[in-house]
């Protein structure tokens, strides 16, 4: 069963398996090779559009983002992850942006100082690609997260990162949820459905993408275009 009142609002989801991912993908921005070059502008955009206040929090990121960038991937995951756990405030699309399934820039999520789990993820992954960490290394993994404890059969829609050290290993989920980076294999409450990063979308348990990251989402098109218009280059 599935909640109807589930946190992630899966409408998109729900969807997309109804119709078998027939014509799933996902399209994603080039992160510029100057991460600092690229913040220099979505500060400037964050002051403009919104203000000293959403400024500051840009950079907080930065500092966070700055701090990180001598650290070995691990000590990254931890602290990008600590990051938005601690200073974004999880609320629903509804009650946030007055939509059903809205994705988040990082900069809008700021705007608001809160976001879904969809938006945490978002916000993750931009922030380890921006400190190198490869794309072939993280998915954004779509999961059925059982809510209730060990024993209940209610499920909700929700989203986490995954970080892959090698093609083949366990991911360690990073999740708005928990304060700690977990191996898959302990996180028994979610079971996932497929995932996806610039390259492709997989399939749970394909080996190899089902889509191609040219197969345009229309969440992530328009996410592409505000990204761009924030300041990241397409």
């Amino acid at each position: 069963m599935i909640s109807s009142s589930s946190r992630c609002h899966p409408d998109f989801l729900w969807r997309a398996l109804r119709r078998r991912l027939f014509a799933a993908g996902v399209f994603f921005i080039a992160l510029v090779s100057s991460a600092n070059s690229t913040l220099d502008r979505v500060e400037a955009t964050a002051l403009s559009r919104y203000g000293d206040t959403v400024a500051e929090r840009v950079r907080q990121w930065r500092s966070a983002l700055n701090t990180a960038n001598e650290q070995s991937e691990r000590d990254q995951l931890r602290d990008i992850n600590q990051f938005f756990n601690r200073n974004i405030q999880f609320s629903d699309d509804p009650v946030v942006w007055h939509s059903k399934d809205y994705w988040a820039t990082p900069l809008e999520t700021f705007s608001k100082g809160a976001g879904d789990c969809e938006d945490f993820v978002i916000a993750k992954y931009l922030s380890l690609r921006l400190l190198g960490i490869p794309d072939s290394k993280l998915r954004l993994i779509y999961v059925r997260a059982r809510i209730g404890g060990p024993n209940s059969s209610l499920t909700q829609a929700h989203m986490v990162l995954g970080y892959y050290e090698t093609p083949t290993a366990e991911p360690l989920v990073l999740d708005n949820l928990l304060g700690d980076i977990q191996p898959a294999s302990r996180r028994t409450d979610l079971s996932p459905i497929f995932s996806f990063n610039s390259s492709g979308l997989w399939v749970q348990g394909a080996s190899r993408p089902s889509a191609s990251s040219t197969e345009r989402l229309s969440r992530w098109r328009d996410l592409v275009a505000r990204l761009t218009e924030e300041g990241f280059e397409p």
